[in-house]
């Protein structure tokens, strides 16, 4: 009888502990959406109010494998302006990772049009778009950003609960590169950035 109780207590103990780090995580993922609000730099005052996300949920925050590119092709990625049409990247490498027991990919781009500094070097483009666009979240995709540091022994942990809109979400002018066909994800992506609030956007 010992032991079935302490078995009891153990697993009492367990589950506490997810709990506690679910919650933990859920309280990250909502002060990172209220400090990208707050620092936004394109909605200004009043109009940060119209901001929407869905409600941080870790089955989100992925593992994923990362398969490294040896294409060094220039892709000239489609933007939503015409000032510039287009912006260049390269293909660094694929995602490959599951949600919802779907088996799914992703490219992952570094630009070729940011200069090379410090600040852009390391910095990898992840564009997307998913069943939600159109519908719940802005028309033509969301973004993710990585860094090169962020891939680790061919892994990689992606966020969806950080997803983000391009400035077009929000303002004519911009030219936001459109994700390209290969990063449509067949499945709802029910996190991260909504679409803008305010009417008429």
């Amino acid at each position: 009888m010992k032991k079935i109780y302490s078995i009891v207590i153990l697993l009492g103990i367990s589950y506490t502990g997810i709990a506690q780090k679910t919650a933990d995580y859920v309280s990250s993922i909502m002060a990172y959406q209220k400090n990208y609000v707050a620092t936004h730099e394109v909605v200004k005052g009043k109009d940060r109010s119209f901001f929407r996300f869905y409600t941080p949920d870790e089955n989100y925050k992925i593992n994923c494998r990362f398969e490294k590119s040896a294409d060094t092709t220039i892709i000239p990625m489609k933007t939503s302006g015409t000032k510039i049409p287009q912006k260049d990247f390269v293909r660094y490498g694929k995602l490959l990772f599951t949600i919802h027991d779907t088996t799914l990919q992703l490219t992952v781009f570094q630009s070729k049009s940011l200069p090379q500094t410090d600040e852009y070097k390391n910095l990898l483009f992840i564009p997307f778009a998913d069943v939600t666009s159109g519908e719940d979240t802005y028309g033509t995709g969301r973004y993710i950003d990585i860094t090169t540091k962020d891939i680790i022994n061919n892994t990689v942990v992606i966020d969806f609960n950080k997803a983000y809109n391009p400035y077009c979400a929000y303002s004519n002018g911009y030219n936001c590169p459109i994700p390209p066909a290969e990063n449509y994800l067949a499945i709802a992506v029910k996190a991260g950035e909504r679409s803008f609030a305010k009417p008429g956007h």
